[in-house]
This record gives C-alpha cells, structure tokens and sequence, in this order.
C-alpha cells in the first residue's frame, strides 16, 4: 500500500468506482463494509474518476475497485447509484428488510 502513513491504513479505505474493478453484488458490497467497521476502520473514501478513469498508480493505491457492471454511466448517476448501494449496504448489515435478495 505504497506510501500510506500508518494512520490512514489502520482506520481509513480508499474505494475507487473504476471500471476495472470488481462487479461486487449488494450483499457482497455489505460485507466488505461490514467487515472493515468491525475491523475498526473509520472512513471510507470513495472516488470516481474522470473521463479518462484512473491511472495505475492510483488504482495500486486503492484498497478496492470497484464497478457498476461494463457499462459507461454519467457521473451523477454513478454518484447515485453509488449512494443507493452504501443506503442499501447499511440496511442488510442492520438486517433491515429493505433488501430482497433474488
């Protein structure tokens, strides 16, 4: 993890929305999360690239990639699908009935 002070990897994740990244499920999504909140990390960070995405340099920085499937979405729709999924993840991990799996 590169150049990281030791503080921000113990209690901080950077997620790139990239389209090399991992087409991750709802619940798998939750479980990372849920799996870095257990581990006590304390921010998630999440970025999404320009129109050119994100070198390799940045994307061997991140401590996940991920995207929304192969096609290109707009910024503010990416942005709020991005919200949709954290507002989702917080459901399944509350065990909340918003989300239906299958």
């Amino acid at each position: 993890m590169g150049g990281r002070e030791p503080d921000r990897v113990a209690h901080s994740r950077r997620v790139l929305l990239d389209e090399k990244g991992e087409v991750l499920g709802s619940t798998a999504f939750a479980q990372t999360l849920g799996r870095w909140r257990d581990d006590g990390v304390r921010e998630a960070r999440f970025l999404l690239g320009a129109a050119d995405g994100f070198g390799d340099a940045e994307r061997s920085e991140a401590d996940l990639l991920v995207s929304f499937g192969r096609a290109t979405w707009p910024h503010l729709l990416a942005r709020a699908m991005l919200a949709e999924q954290l507002f989702r993840a917080t459901s399944i991990l509350a065990n909340h009935p918003y989300h239906r799996e299958g």
